[in-house]
């Protein structure tokens, strides 16, 4: 049994995800406002008892298949609010459970990301969909952060777990990548209630520059962006209500919006034709390599965040398809695949019009097929 945990997707389109960060950092950085602050809990008395239950813990997740056994025991020590609540963590995580379901948050892109179990837990190669996303909207002109931004909106968001989180605007997208040539609900509010988006809301404002997280999950990549690149108005949807609920605490920040519904039939119709850049990290694993994934994928997280049909590429045929009606002109459309399918998608892409280049990130292990809407009509 193996919980190993970011393996190539040259072996597997669609792993396990992997906390990237120093544990040291993760237990310093103060979380979201959905969530308690970990280095505040004392689980154990003593240090020679915390020592020992951290030696017996390693011991434990060792055997179990677990090969970063050590930061998932200071974790889950540092997560337990007494050794009957640790015990009982232990337990799962050995049973296969995924550490992020334990602790109710993963690490992702420099910030804490809430996480109810049942939701798609964020990878770390996604944050090449986040990075290509800013590398994109650099290059357009965003207000100041707080500038047009309309008023009665949840102020807390996503913080950082470390100074590289809050500076990701300035290294996005250097460095590490290859680069190849080229009626939904409102966003739940602070007191529960739902909110009722306007079309054009943000424009008012000035804002003007919309992105569109499509299979949000729980908004992690959304959130993300927003982090380094304030100012702009976000829209998020998923099919999923678990991940929906999930994302109103990831996205409750000025400007962002959380939808329910399949794809592009979750979006307000004011949308249509305003939207710079859609991302849209769909699931891509043909559904025959299902049952090959690691336990904690294939029997915890939902199928439908998992599934993309025969060749793994029916939803992003979906969304390269719709883009055209959505995106301002000039506007990108983003999907994040695997190396062994990134031809395809790119194919996708380019048979609906766009003008298309592939980046791969050996660090991040990650592929995202660019895609700029170039004004021709797809071939029919």
């Amino acid at each position: 049994m193996s919980f190993v945990a970011g393996v190539s997707d040259s072996e597997l389109p669609l792993l396990c995800c992997r906390l990237t960060a120093p544990v040291e950092v993760l237990a310093e950085a103060r979380p979201g406002k959905h969530l308690p602050r970990h280095s505040e809990r004392v689980p154990l008395p003593g240090s020679e008892l915390r020592v020992e239950a951290m030696e017996g813990i390693v011991v434990r997740l060792r055997a179990a298949g677990c090969v970063f056994a050590e930061e998932e025991a200071r974790l889950l020590l540092g997560w337990a609010s007494s050794p009957v609540e640790l015990d009982a963590g232990v337990a799962k995580r050995v049973a296969g459970y995924p550490l992020e379901y334990i602790l109710g948050w993963a690490e992702f892109a420099g910030l804490r990301i809430a996480l109810d179990a049942g939701v798609f837990v964020p990878r770390r190669r996604t944050e090449l969909l986040v990075k290509e996303a800013v590398r994109v909207l650099s290059a357009r002109r965003l207000p100041e952060a707080g500038e047009g931004l309309s008023p009665g909106r949840g102020t807390g968001q996503p913080q950082s777990a470390g100074a590289a989180g809050a500076a990701g605007a300035a290294g996005a997208g250097s460095g590490d990548a290859s680069v190849a040539p080229y009626g939904a609900t409102g966003r739940r509010g602070p007191a529960g209630a739902a909110s009722v988006y306007e079309p054009g809301e943000g424009a008012q404002s000035g804002a003007g520059v919309v992105v569109v997280d499509l299979c949000c999950g729980s908004g992690a990549a959304g959130a993300a962006i927003v982090s380094r690149v304030p100012g702009l108005e976000l829209h998020a949807a998923d099919i999923d209500p678990v991940a929906v609920r999930c994302a109103r605490r990831n996205v409750d920040l000025p400007g962002g919006w959380v939808h329910q519904g399949d794809l592009y039939g979750a979006l307000p119709a004011g949308l249509r034709r305003r939207v710079s850049v859609v991302i849209a990290n769909a699931p891509y694993v043909p559904t025959a390599e299902i049952a090959t994934m690691p336990r904690e994928a294939r029997d915890y997280e939902p199928r439908l965040s998992l599934d993309g049909g025969p060749d793994g590429l029916d939803l992003q045929r979906r969304v390269a398809a719709g883009a055209s009606d959505w995106l301002a002109p000039g506007g990108h459309l983003l999907i994040e695949t695997s190396r062994l399918q990134a031809e395809h998608t790119a194919a996708i892409m380019a048979a609906e019009g766009f003008e298309v280049r592939t980046v791969r990130s050996d660090e991040l292990e990650g592929t995202v097929v660019v895609g700029r809407a170039s004004g021709r009509r797809p071939r029919v």
